[in-house]
């Protein structure tokens, strides 16, 4: 017993949880009676305002004569369209996930001389503590990569003497080192994951701070860490489209509510690890994948259409692959209309499926693209629009890029640690009373019976 009884689960556990069910289901009928916003959000999907932010913005309606009218989905990072953003560094042959953190972190755009100070300043960090990889990553392998980012994170505190100091900035030095920590952090991870619980070889590259995040990430990960610059400019361009969301997606969120009880820096990215660890948040483009991987063993023509939308019919019915009635990667709690990094990802998954000789995968996924929405409108009563999603083809970005999926969560968090740095200090500028949302307790009042009497 003393060898599982960390995940067994004894027939007095499944009779104490039956006692859970029992007692905690509340009557569904009574968030409409007392008008609560599950979820904070509304049936038309709009969030309840619970905060200010000035780091990013999420578009998705415009309002006339006080009609809201959906639009094409507009994303802003401190003012700043993302899709002008992308251009410009792209145009100009650059990597943008560097300057865009700047651009998150600072609220302006960095001169050449700043940014290059800056990437300094990142390189410089790309370094743990002497014999962190052997003590905290090698000894405890975990079969997820979110919890040993998590628990690396955690470990960090320790490592760090002024921890709980929360001035502005310490906490930037904290944030900064996170950020350029967190590719190493996830891909040593995989790789002691691969070799403890795989057989694999083990190798631990180091990264060069002369390269931009997303080439360390490659160099890292591949045994000879060699990589074309499409694909690195690809997997560049991924992690800006990831960076931020605004304040109200669930991790940012949880940064805002953790930052505000005066916590350090570990505990509350660790907490918003946690959130982002969540499949209904960041594990969308695994299932995205691993759809299409049931779709093309079961769809025999590619091209059929018909074919397709029958799977996609299935899909919604319970009757095909995971049987959960969802087609992944389709719609959004925001957008309706179309999610502009989808729209932004898409331009360039077509320049690397080409290299990649992936061209009719490639295809497969405009064509579903196109038949989701109808297939979802005569199936379902829905108050939005439905439209691909980021997860849609991100997933198909990582699998092009031969990464392994049990990173694709992680490089979320390699990307949203600067959101979620940037939301965290100005949560802490903008210090007001710790979050503290309501909830209204509909138990019955119940006396108390004495042991003896039960």
């Amino acid at each position: 017993m003393a060898d599982n009884i960390y995940s067994s689960i004894s027939p007095e556990i499944n009779e104490l949880a039956s006692l859970c069910v029992s007692n905690s289901t509340i009557n569904p009928d009574l968030y409409g009676k007392y008008e609560v916003k599950r979820g904070l959000r509304d049936i038309n999907g709009k969030g309840v305002l619970t905060g200010l932010t000035e780091i990013a913005e999420v578009r998705s309606y415009i309002t006339v004569d006080q009609e809201m009218i959906p639009c094409e989905g507009k994303l802003f990072y401190r003012g700043i369209d993302i899709e002008d953003i992308v251009e410009g560094f792209y145009t100009e042959g650059r990597f943008g996930f560097e300057e865009t953190t700047y651009l998150l972190l600072f609220g302006k755009l960095p001169t050449k001389t700043e940014l290059d100070n800056f990437n300094h300043l990142l390189g410089g960090y790309r370094s743990l503590p002497t014999g962190f990889v052997r003590d905290i990553i090698l000894k405890a392998p975990s079969k997820d990569m979110m919890n040993t980012l998590a628990r690396s994170v955690l470990t960090l505190y320790a490592y760090d003497d002024a921890a709980d100091n929360t001035s502005i900035p310490n906490v930037l030095r904290q944030c900064m080192q996170l950020i350029a920590l967190f590719p190493e952090l996830s891909v040593y991870g995989y790789q002691a994951y691969e070799h403890y619980y795989n057989g694999q070889s083990l190798f631990i590259h180091s990264t060069d701070p002369s390269l931009s995040t997303a080439e360390n990430i490659l160099r890292l990960l591949r045994p000879d860490s060699k990589y074309s610059p499409l694909e690195a400019r690809v997997l560049d361009l991924a992690l800006v489209l990831h960076a931020d969301h605004g304040g109200g997606n669930n991790s940012t969120f949880t940064t805002h509510v953790v930052s505000s009880s005066g916590t350090d820096t570990y505990s509350t990215i660790a907490a918003s690890l946690g959130s982002l660890k969540g499949p209904k948040h960041g594990g969308a483009n695994i299932k995205v994948v691993q759809m299409f991987d049931d779709l093309k063993s079961n769809v025999k023509d590619w091209e059929d259409e018909d074919e397709i939308k029958n799977y996609l019919s299935d899909l919604l019915h319970k009757k095909a692959f995971d049987k959960a009635g969802l087609i992944y990667g389709m719609g959004h709690a925001v957008y309706s209309i179309s999610d502009p990094r989808a729209r932004v990802l898409k331009k360039f998954v077509g320049k690397l499926s080409k290299e990649k000789g992936m061209d009719k995968e490639f295809s497969l996924y405009t064509t579903v693209e196109k038949l989701a929405p109808m297939v979802i409108a005569e199936e379902r009563k829905i108050y939005k629009g439905v439209s691909a999603n980021i997860d849609f083809y991100s997933g198909f970005v990582y699998r092009m890029l031969d990464l392994p999926p049990q990173l694709y969560t992680p490089l979320f968090a390699i990307a949203r640690i600067s959101g979620w740095s940037a939301h965290r200090i100005e949560e802490l500028i903008n210090a007001g009373k710790i979050i503290r949302p309501a909830y209204k307790n509909v138990a019955k009042p119940t006396k108390y019976v004495n042991l003896s009497d039960r």
